[in-house]
């Protein structure tokens, strides 16, 4: 029987072909929904492994399936690069201006590569099907506001998966480290746009105006004390004002004032709370004699790690390189769309320390790098996941 120290050096072994393959992404970066040249490298690879491969689901996406009958277990990568300009200066830096691989996409698609080649070679691989997901835009969304995660749900992508997994990489984790939360592991996302309208005037009669200025400190005020004084403090909730834009002159008084900002929560029942505060916040403008528009963008929903599944996780990584690597972390308050996956199959999501070297690279600059020599744990891990996965729901069956 394959054991998780031959999973490992399989995964050692391929190393240089994961450099490889992340470093061509890395060159060649592609804007979400536009990744159609990874994505026809992806296809050409899973079909060389002789694994069924359909490509063009949820737009630019491509599904790899390995196997047949017993349970579908299912592994997801992102693809998508964000519009940074890149200032590394490095052999493999980007070479399409403003377009940058800044969050480690070009890892993960390169990562779930070297999984499928493991599976794909394995002799006793475990009954069941494993569902390699290469996903399009998780950084963005298309003009109906939906993600690729969305997209290749709607495009039956999951369909039949009894559990899903993936990773992400962490440019702050020291290298070669597994870090995983249990439950809530990414929070609600929403963005609003606020108009306070006024009637503007001259800056030297202000008492002939209803001001939009004034209404804004009273606004502002009580929006940031939603938080403090309306949410139960024992419950995550985050709302930050991103964006203010007022007037174009020193002397005229602006009829509008714009703002844009985004809620962040745990809990669906503090993701409405937040929502339904802020339209309260508002009516101040009536009051004091404007009036106020809001729109609110729902973006991605909380990402919740199953606990079975996350256990999985710790105990494949004790198996294949001992506890040392196991970090425990705090939920984080950043969005990702793997969440829409994890609502169809329970699933779980960890971090794979990447820690190029001493100088902080955080994700979405144009300086994020990584330690590439990450790279074989993270695939080790997915693919013994796997493996434990198919075994185990193959075992719940039988017990039924």
């Amino acid at each position: 029987m394959t054991t998780p120290t031959d999973i490992l050096m399989q995964a050692q072994a391929l190393a240089g072909q994961l450099t490889a393959w992340r470093r061509d992404f890395h060159m060649h970066p592609e804007l979400s929904f536009r990744e159609e040249r990874t994505a026809t490298i992806v296809a050409g690879h899973l079909a060389a492994l002789g694994i069924e491969t359909q490509s063009g689901v949820g737009k630019t996406g491509v599904i790899g399936c390995l196997g047949d009958g017993g349970p579908v277990i299912a592994i997801r990568a992102d693809m998508d690069a964000l519009p940074i300009q890149e200032e590394n200066d490095v052999a493999y830096a980007s070479q399409a201006s403003g377009v940058m691989h800044a969050c480690g996409h070009d890892a993960h698609t390169a990562i779930l590569l070297g999984v499928a080649t493991i599976l794909a070679r394995m002799p006793d691989r475990p009954a069941g099907q494993v569902r390699f997901l290469f996903q399009p835009s998780e950084e963005d969304s298309d003009d109906e506001n939906k993600s690729g995660a969305t997209r290749m749900i709607e495009d039956n992508a999951l369909d039949g998966v009894d559990r899903i997994i993936a990773l992400h990489v962490a440019s702050d984790i020291p290298t070669r480290r597994i870090a995983i939360v249990d439950g809530p592991a990414s929070a609600n996302e929403d963005s609003f746009e606020i108009w306070l309208r006024g009637t503007g005037g001259h800056g030297a009669f202000p008492h002939q105006a209803v001001d939009p200025t004034f209404i804004l400190a009273q606004v502002l005020n009580s929006i940031h004390g939603i938080r403090a004084r309306r949410i139960d403090p024992t419950k995550a909730a985050a709302l930050s004002i991103g964006m203010i834009l007022a007037g174009a002159a020193s002397n005229v008084i602006p009829s509008h004032v714009y703002l844009a900002g985004t809620m962040r929560s745990f809990h669906d029942d503090v993701r409405q709370q937040l929502c339904d505060e802020l339209g309260k916040v508002l009516e101040i403008s009536r009051v004091l004699g404007g009036d106020f528009e809001i729109k609110l963008w729902p973006g991605y929903p909380a990402m919740v790690n199953d606990v079975d599944v996350a256990r999985l996780v710790r105990v494949s990584t004790r198996d294949l390189v001992g506890a040392h690597a196991l970090i425990e972390v705090e939920p984080m308050m950043a969005a990702e769309d793997f969440s829409f996956m994890t609502r169809q199959a329970a699933g779980a999501m960890f971090h794979l320390g990447a820690k190029k070297d001493s100088t902080d690279r955080p994700h979405h600059t144009p300086i994020f790098d990584i330690d590439e020599s990450a790279m074989p744990l993270g695939a080790a891990v997915l693919a013994d996941v796997a493996c434990r996965l198919l075994r185990q729901k193959a075992s719940q069956s039988l017990r039924q």
